[in-house]
């Protein structure tokens, strides 16, 4: 008699080939992305020990220096103007990674994603280390750490169109939204990761907060370069399904002028599918990326939407050090729980957005529902330890879940649209697109609480509140025409409809 097979073995061999690959693919890129983030993420942390209150440290005996109030300060950040100095060295990066990414996006779809990915985070490593060698060099040029920043917001640009790109090669339609959402998490995770390594070495050696975080997206770029797999295809695994059948003849009329304006392509497995692919492997142009229909809303919403999460990101520690009176290092473990929430929001917009279909208006209804919050924190959040965790864990779910489902699964389904007609290799221009016009609101949000903070910590607040509601205005034609679809106005599609 036959012996049944272990439970382990039949667990493993109940996922097909594809199954274990695609699972594959979502590891490495979770990964790649966590690198990213965490690389990202020290400049916040150590913010507070370049400028502290240094009238409650003892000072040194043998420390020569006159200006006894700013003696444990690190120069350029001494002075009165600090908060617009640490302004300065975010927006070296942001900026430049917010002008980076339309072009970054171009780069993408014409270069091995493999080779752009690797090179990439090899580079954001070294430009991550030589921002901390400045405390062991002891180099106090305000130009040195914005030249630094400057170059390490350019590398980093590689990282999200080429990400989202590999994983919309791998992952079709269904359930994208609950899958991207949990794969998103790696965004959370990052800043976390960031946080905790930079805390550990902040009040001894803040260099060491970014050089190991360098350290590590450098490694991971080595380990892009011997394992990752751009599509499917490549390992002779079955085609995603992108897009309905539904949505191709919704789509219909817009192609009549179409060579292949007669195919369909529903990622079925078929003999037939690899010829379609092949036939459509031009990169699409700029202007023809933003024809797409919602790309332009969704980017302009985006860029109000992250100019919040990435305040939050940048200024959180040193808000939460000036308002409760807590050191560098629980500051920023405290700021880790904005996080925390993010995770959560980003799997809750996922997941019911995929079951109603309404992507716009899972990201609206988070938005308005964020206002009346961050209004709250900034008042009662500081109270009780009990409400700082609630609160700031309910602000990270409802501030980074829009953000979360607009750069994933809407950024994947506009670049995998049925008007595109297969052309995958659109996918990245999209991105890039929807992500780098995020990118602009991502710069001057710290630029504007480097500014606004002087005159009050609410006055942030209000900024942050405007910026809500105006995200939730660019999206208000397409939750109408969800709407419409819901009450049977117009043909609905589960997940992303034609808008």
């Amino acid at each position: 008699m036959k012996s049944p097979l272990a439970p382990g073995i039949r667990l493993i061999t109940s996922f097909s080939r594809d199954s274990w690959y695609r699972g594959y693919i979502l590891f490495l890129t979770f990964l790649f992305y966590t690198a990213y983030h965490l690389s990202r993420k020290p400049i916040s942390i150590v913010k507070s020990e370049l400028h502290r209150n240094c009238s409650t440290l003892v000072r040194p005996a043998d420390l020569n220096i006159t200006n006894n109030a700013t003696w444990c300060d690190w120069a350029p950040f001494d002075q009165d103007n600090y908060k617009t100095l640490f302004g300065v060295v975010d927006n070296s990066f942001l900026v430049a990674y917010a002008i980076g990414m339309f072009f970054s996006g171009i780069f993408g779809e014409r270069l091995p994603l493999r080779y752009y990915l690797s090179f990439g985070m090899l580079m954001s490593g070294l430009f991550t280390s030589l921002f901390g060698l400045g405390f062991y060099l002891n180099i106090h040029s305000l130009g040195y750490y914005a030249f630094v920043q400057v170059m390490n917001g350019l590398m980093q640009t590689t990282g999200w169109p080429s990400v989202v790109a590999c994983v919309g090669n791998w992952f079709g339609k269904g359930k994208r939204g609950l899958i991207m959402g949990v794969w998103n998490s790696h965004t959370s995770v990052g800043n976390i990761l960031g946080s905790l390594i930079a805390g550990v070495f902040v009040s001894s050696e803040w260099g060491m907060s970014f050089i190991v975080p360098g350290v590590i997206i450098a490694s991971t770029g080595i380990l892009c370069f011997f394992f990752l797999v751009e599509k499917p295809e490549d390992v002779n695994c079955t085609l995603p399904q992108h897009h309905s059948d539904e949505e191709n003849d919704e789509t219909e009329p817009l192609l009549q002028n179409s060579p292949n304006g007669n195919q369909t392509i529903n990622g079925a497995i078929s003999t037939e599918t690899p010829v379609i692919v092949q036939e459509h492997t031009e990169a699409i142009s700029f202007m023809g990326a933003l024809c797409i229909p919602g790309v332009v809303e969704f980017s302009l919403c985006l860029m109000f939407a992250k100019l919040v999460s990435y305040t939050f990101l940048y200024w959180l520690p040193l808000y939460i050090s000036n308002v409760a009176h807590f050191d560098a290092k629980q500051a920023g473990d405290m700021s880790t729980l904005f996080d925390v929430g993010g995770i959560v929001g980003g799997i809750l917009a996922g997941l019911v957005s995929d079951y109603t279909g309404g992507r716009a208006t899972t990201c609206c209804v988070m938005l308005i529902a964020a206002a009346p919050m961050l209004f709250l924190y900034n008042y009662i959040g500081q109270r009780s330890i009990g409400t700082t965790v609630a609160m700031l864990m309910v602000c990270g779910g409802l501030v980074n879940g829009p953000y979360a489902l607009i750069t994933t699964a809407v950024s994947a389904d506009l670049g995998t649209h049925a008007s595109l007609r297969g052309n995958s290799r659109a996918l990245s221009t999209v991105t890039a697109i929807i992500d780098g016009t995020g990118s602009i609101g991502a710069a001057l949000g710290p630029l504007l609480a480097g500014v606004i903070s002087p005159t009050g910590w609410n006055n942030v607040f209000y900024m942050l509140i405007s910026s809500d509601i105006l995200a939730c205005l660019f999206l208000t034609r397409l939750v109408y025409k969800e709407a419409l679809g819901w009450c049977g106005r117009v043909p609905r599609v589960r997940g992303f409809k034609e808008i």
